[in-house]
């Protein structure tokens, strides 16, 4: 070939690997700008009518195109091995920016200087995992703090509280506003409430879990957003009130059904 073709091919093969990359930014500044706004309500209902994405499909892209791009910063540009589909990146989401950084190098070691399989990144990411675990001292009902820095998946969940419903052994399921979410131990802070607190929020999360769903009008859902990021353990009297009226319609809606 040509040196022209020879660049050529260099240029398209970097487009092909950037793919997904490319799409998990768009999505991601879709939905930060909400762009979707004009035709759909939600972001998960846009990307499903446009795209034919399911909502993990999309969060996968997005989440895939943080870790790439944190890859892009810390590896060498001179050697060029990125990782070229979400697969790939897919087991490093649940991992601090500096891990994934290892993970990556390793995995292109064990691979012989390419890019390695999937296969070979989720081997790798499993020891660093076994090689960091703590003891998990989380019990059931105590209510948590979600610290969602740096990590993609926990994206818009900062500072939630939610209720420990499971206990594993490198991670909790913590029952949040909007749903369960389990959460690795690095990203929990438990905020030592007593156990009538615990209760007393355990019955304020689930009420807000009944009235909660993505066809709420955009004011009502920011409402039972910071309510699920309160930092106390009580709601205050027009609190109480707002979300009592929302329990009152939700009940009369469902009647009519």
């Amino acid at each position: 070939m040509t040196e022209e073709e020879q660049r050529d091919r260099l240029h398209l093969e970097r487009r092909v690997e950037r793919a997904f990359f490319e799409a998990g930014k768009a999505l991601t500044e879709l939905r930060d700008r909400r762009l979707y706004r004009s035709t759909h309500k939600t972001f998960e209902d846009y990307c499903r009518d446009r795209f034919g994405h399911s909502r993990r499909q999309s969060y996968l892209l997005m989440d895939a195109a943080v870790v790439f791009d944190n890859l892009m910063e810390k590896c060498d540009p001179m050697d060029h091995i990125l990782p070229t589909n979400k697969r790939q990146v897919r087991p490093m989401t649940k991992l601090e920016p500096h891990q994934q950084h290892e993970v990556w190098v390793k995995a292109v070691e064990q691979s012989g200087g390419k890019v390695p399989p999937a296969r070979i990144v989720k081997n790798v990411v499993q020891q660093i995992m076994e090689r960091t675990q703590v003891p998990n001292t989380y019990q059931l009902g105590e209510v948590c703090q979600i610290l969602a820095k740096d990590n993609p998946e926990l994206r818009g969940k900062g500072g939630c509280w939610g209720i420990v419903n499971h206990v594993g052994e490198f991670s909790c399921t913590v029952k949040i506003w909007d749903g369960e979410y389990t959460v690795g131990l690095q990203h929990l802070k438990s905020f030592d409430y007593l156990l009538a607190e615990c209760e007393q929020m355990q019955v304020i999360c689930d009420r807000i879990n009944r009235v909660y769903s993505s066809g709420l009008e955009e004011s009502v859902q920011k409402f039972l957003e910071s309510l699920g990021k309160l930092n106390r353990a009580y709601l205050t009297g027009l609190e109480e009130k707002v979300l009592s009226l929302l329990e009152s319609e939700t009940t009369h809606k469902e009647a009519w059904r």
